[in-house]
């Protein structure tokens, strides 16, 4: 048996909230990891961008790295705050703010087989009723591939 902290993907939405939620009614008071999976290099992205008088010119490096910088502060912040409302609800909680590897789905995965997790957890935002039939990507990811349990928690509307 696995004997790691619980993974939970968390990116400050209603639907992270309410998995959260969930998650530490069914798992209190186990050790948790509020992960929040960022995108580094996003802004870097936007200096690549050709200019063909289409568009306002592209950002310079220094913008990028600024941009880059305050993604990532971000994602700290909301890692911060998840795992303050984890502990609030009864679990061991820390936040940890990580950049993406290929995806959201495949980062969550590697960390929990770093940490021997022993479930992850993540929420869908059902956004449309094809939302309410089939998993989001990331929980598709994860169910898929974890080498653990997996609790996936969908939004629902009414």
């Amino acid at each position: 048996m696995a004997t790691g902290p619980v993974i939970i993907g968390y990116d400050g939405s209603e639907s992270a909230d309410l998995a959260l939620r969930r998650a530490a009614a069914l798992l209190a008071p186990r050790p948790a990891l509020v992960v929040v999976v960022w995108e580094a290099g996003e802004a870097f992205e936007a200096t690549m961008v050709p200019n063909l008088g289409l568009v306002p010119a592209p950002l310079d490096f220094r913008r990028a790295m600024e941009l880059d910088e305050a993604m990532y502060e971000r994602a700290q912040r909301l890692a911060r705050r998840g795992a303050d409302l984890a502990r609030e609800l009864g679990l061991d909680a820390e936040g940890l703010a990580v950049a993406d590897d290929i995806t959201v789905g495949d980062t969550l995965i590697r960390l929990a087989k770093e940490h021997d997790s022993q479930a992850i957890v993540v929420g869908t935002h059902g956004h449309s009723a094809l939302g309410e039939v089939l998993l989001g990507r990331t929980a598709h990811i994860v169910v898929q591939h974890a080498p653990c349990p997996v609790v996936v928690v969908r939004k629902h509307d009414h």
